[in-house]
């Protein structure tokens, strides 16, 4: 007996619809946001429970808490419908059809709980990253707005008061507070940082991945926080996919008529970059590929770089080519758990699916 349930889920309340598995809608409740109460509410239902929630706040902690009580518990991404009617238990009532139907379009991995502390490090390291850069920002805003042309010794909480000896007096007290305050940041940034490689050091994947070019232990401990595991890719290209490194292109009236026949057209494609993706996973990569460049000029990867450019090909896309084989090699190195080997590694090609 098969029971698919929808959960709209709230601050405060959630509204739960259960539908059967020939599609007849069995009833519907609200529930307080309360993990002791959602899962009293989830084990009244009998039968073989299939859950849907939306991707939220909220997500991970009622996967956590309602996946041991279910067969299954799916986080999908909402479709934006405009002019439609919206309400809790139509939202509900359609989270538990899609499921039953196999219509969720884009389903959201979440990594297991063991990781939760190498993904709450990332997430503080990031969030002081974030702003830290935004505090810079509004520091030099406040000089270029006077027409001062300043460098990073504006930064430097030793050298900023010759800078901000240059500005009028009400400009002069916002650029005090300001640097106060990214002097407050950096210190936040450090204990962060720290936190996060404490954190990856308790998990041996990030000290065998962390020896492939350009990655590091913050970009290690990144990849493995946000993938969890390398086996929800079966192939380099879905994983080039996801971390929006794959080339799609765009075309139309791609056929024509000729005689009694269609034959496909001469027309022009744009090429780009997929744009659904895990943003965070190409700065990785992107950022493996700039170290590879800059840093490491032995390095076989940064031989190869150097012979594309070379041979014509614009430095944006060699640098693609090289974050694209960093991937490559880092999926590779995940999934047979082996440290990074220059002589194996280096001989994969583009037209590899492994």
């Amino acid at each position: 007996m098969e029971r698919y349930l929808g959960i709209d889920v709230h601050l405060q309340s959630c509204t739960i619809a259960v539908v059967s598995n020939t599609g007849k809608r069995l009833k519907s409740m609200v529930v307080e946001t309360n993990g002791q109460a959602l899962v009293e509410a989830v084990r009244l239902i009998p039968g073989r429970r299939h859950i849907c929630i939306e991707e939220g706040t909220q997500s991970a902690w009622l996967v956590e808490i309602l996946g041991p009580h279910s067969e299954e518990i799916v986080v999908s991404v909402p479709m934006r419908e405009r002019g439609q009617p919206k309400s809790d238990k139509r939202d509900a009532w359609k989270l538990a059809e899609e499921l039953r139907t196999g219509a969720i379009r884009i389903r959201v991995y979440k990594p297991p709980v063991h990781l939760g502390g190498l993904r709450c490090a990332m997430r503080g390291d990031l969030a002081t990253s974030e702003d830290i850069v935004r505090a810079k920002n509004r520091l030099k805003a406040v000089f270029r707005s006077r027409g001062i042309p300043t460098d990073a010794s504006v930064y430097n909480p030793k050298r900023r008061s010759r800078w901000i000896a240059q500005l009028p007096r009400p400009q002069q007290q916002l650029a005090e507070l300001l640097g106060q305050e990214l002097d407050l940041l950096e210190p936040l940034q450090l204990q962060a940082k720290k936190w996060l490689v404490t954190e990856a050091k308790a998990h041996r994947i990030c000290r065998i991945l962390a020896t492939a070019p350009g990655m590091g232990r913050t970009r290690t401990a990144q990849l493995v926080a946000v993938v969890g595991t390398p086996h929800r890719f079966r192939t380099r290209r879905q994983f080039w996919s996801y971390c929006g490194l794959a080339v799609v292109t765009r075309s139309t009236a791609d056929w024509s008529r000729r005689e009694d026949s269609w034959v496909r057209a001469q027309v022009n494609q744009t090429r780009g970059l997929t744009r659904r993706r895990n943003a965070l996973l190409k700065t990785v990569f992107k950022g493996a590929a700039t170290t590879v460049i800059r840093q490491l000029p032995q390095d076989p990867l940064h031989q190869h770089y150097e012979r594309m450019t070379r041979s014509g090909i614009k430095p944006t896309l060699a640098k693609l080519t090289l974050a694209r084989r960093i991937a490559a090699t880092v999926l590779s190195m995940w999934k047979n758990e082996e440290v990074y080997d220059r002589k194996r590694h280096a001989v994969l090609t583009d037209g590899d699916d492994k």
